[in-house]
């Protein structure tokens, strides 16, 4: 027998749960639409060389290419794409003259990594990204309408409490200037956020070995112990006396970001500046931001920031930006071991229409045709079933409402059922006032 497993890294989802899966991508989409961006399509496929342009040395052993699934450099190669980043630089530069900048793309689809597959990390998986593009410059403004957006995402999916974590890239690449620091940025950090899990001594030998003295690791210790509320922080940016306009003006950024969120409507209980944020430092230029969903034990489930070179590769033109992006599969699957998907209804319709006997199928038709025309989603079982497998059926799929079409003394009767408490009440009602009982 052939194996109908699917591949190692490919998510497959049972009905109930693509219900579901559905559900919360219509929420990111109807939220990313209300704030209007515009929802692109790029291809799947792009020219290997467009995909490998900005990348490093182990790209070439995670990208899928098409053409025969190795790494080659025939000049006609074509490859997966594995994000929607590059294929948008890739977009922007193409049609810069066609385009009306600042520029709002969405862009919700599949995407493909030749890496290993482990729990909770696929192959194919969705990426739910917006970005704002700008020509020659962008307002920082926008950086904190990205958070907004983060904000109204996740308490519109209602997992749970979340925060949104901010800070700046420019702060540590004044303070490395400041300090004079030579060392690579990222290892620096790297090093710092093993803080709470190794002794001081030992952070102090791992920094010494990279090349820096002690008042280097001083003036970094100082700047790692700031932490408290906005104001605090802000505060104890300032207070550090650091006379660096690289590191001054990411202060100043997150002073404008912070205050226009509020504006925006983010609530102070869900975002703080964390200052041990370093997310993407390679490509971030100016503002990074992580969310995380407290008490989950989950890492960021969404992430994004300022870059200043969108298509560098691509044009000679500036296009700074900034974006956010929701690994929609991976978070999708973490919710799942949590607990925390609720997938109890296994279909899409909200009505399914059950008619009692067999001559009462017409007048079912009937009714489910005037119920599509008033938007509902039905289900209409077309089975000679009896009653008993009839109702079995519904009962695994667990719509919100089932209406059983009937004969009563040479009659045809409605009567519509809906779970309340566990408990089925039962109405019957008219085809006029159907509508009524169904928005009940």
């Amino acid at each position: 027998m052939i194996n109908t497993k699917p591949l190692s890294g490919y998510m497959e989802l049972l009905p109930g749960e693509q219900v579901e899966f559905d559900r919360i991508k219509k929420i990111i989409e109807e939220t990313y639409a209300s704030y209007g961006f515009t929802f692109l399509d790029t291809p799947a496929i792009e020219r290997s060389e467009v995909l490998m342009a900005k990348g490093g040395a182990e790209l070439d052993k995670q990208i899928y290419f098409v053409n025969n699934g190795l790494y080659s450099k025939k000049e006609n190669e074509t490859a997966l794409r594995f994000d929607l980043t590059v294929p948008l630089a890739r977009y922007v530069s193409e049609h810069f003259n066609d385009l009306t900048f600042p520029f709002r793309r969405a862009h919700i689809a599949k995407v493909y990594r030749g890496e290993r597959a482990q729990k909770c990390r696929f192959r194919e998986f969705y990426q739910c990204d917006i970005d704002i593009i700008g020509r020659d410059s962008l307002s920082v403004n926008y950086d904190a309408e990205m958070i907004s957006v983060i904000y109204s995402v996740f308490k519109k999916l209602d997992f749970g409490k979340f925060k949104i974590k901010i800070s700046n890239r420019k702060l540590f690449n004044g303070l490395f200037e400041n300090l004079k620091i030579s060392a690579p940025v990222n290892k620096t950090l790297h090093i710092l956020d093993k803080a709470e899990k190794i002794s001081s001594e030992e952070l102090e030998k791992e920094l010494v070995e990279l090349g820096l003295n002690n008042s280097q690791i001083a003036g970094l210790k100082k700047f790692s112990a700031i932490e408290g509320s906005v104001s605090e922080v802000l505060d104890g940016l300032n207070a550090l006396g650091i006379e660096n306009t690289i590191f001054n003006e990411g202060v100043l950024e997150l002073e404008t970001i912070t205050q226009r969120m509020i504006e925006f409507g983010v609530e102070q209980d869900y975002f703080e500046i964390d200052l041990s944020i370093v997310r993407g430092l390679d490509y971030y230029t100016g503002t990074v931001y992580e969310t995380i969903l407290e008490n989950s034990g989950l890492g960021s489930v969404c992430g994004g920031g300022r870059y200043e070179e969108l298509a560098s590769s691509y044009s000679n033109n500036k296009l700074p930006g900034v974006g956010i992006s929701i690994g929609l599969s991976r978070l999708f699957c973490q919710l799942k071991e949590l607990g925390i998907i609720n997938a109890e209804n296994k279909t899409n319709a909200n009505v399914i229409i059950i008619p009692a006997e067999k001559e009462n199928l017409s007048y079912a038709i009937k009714v489910s045709n005037l119920l599509r025309e008033n938007g509902y989603k039905v289900d209409v079982l077309l089975e000679e079933y009896n009653i008993k497998k009839k109702f079995a059926y519904v009962d695994k799929l667990n719509p919100k409402h089932t209406v059983v079409v009937k004969t009563v003394a040479g009659v045809e009767v409605i009567s519509v059922q809906q779970k309340v408490d566990g408990e089925i009440v039962k109405q019957e009602v008219s085809l006029e006032s159907l509508g009524e009982a169904l928005k009940q």
